[in-house]
């Protein structure tokens, strides 16, 4: 079963919580492993999680329905072997933003 739907998502409460070493644990009905890492703009997040059994970092925007915040459809999960690639490609990643701004 899929766990959008199911899981509840707590806004951090101020921008100092989400910048500490702390990583407030996700409230899940069906995995406690979902971790918050940040909130990258008001709409959109970045937590790891655990999917199929595997970890993932998951960027998704929010929607809000009901007065509730929701994982939307847009987003990406990336694998710990695709995790890894990012990381490992940082420094390009950043020089050529760098020179295109």
């Amino acid at each position: 079963m899929s766990w959008r739907g199911k899981r509840k998502v707590e806004k951090p409460k101020s921008e100092e919580e989400t910048s500490s070493n702390k990583n407030p644990k996700l409230e899940s009905s069906d995995d406690s492993d979902n971790l918050f890492v940040c909130e990258i703009s008001k709409n959109r997040r970045v937590a790891v999680r655990s999917w199929q059994g595997n970890p993932v970092v998951d960027i998704r925007e929010f929607y809000v329905k009901d007065g509730k915040q929701l994982p939307g459809k847009k987003g990406i999960s990336l694998s710990m072997e695709q995790w890894n690639i990012l990381r490992k490609h940082m420094d390009e990643i950043d020089e050529a933003v760098a020179e295109n701004s």
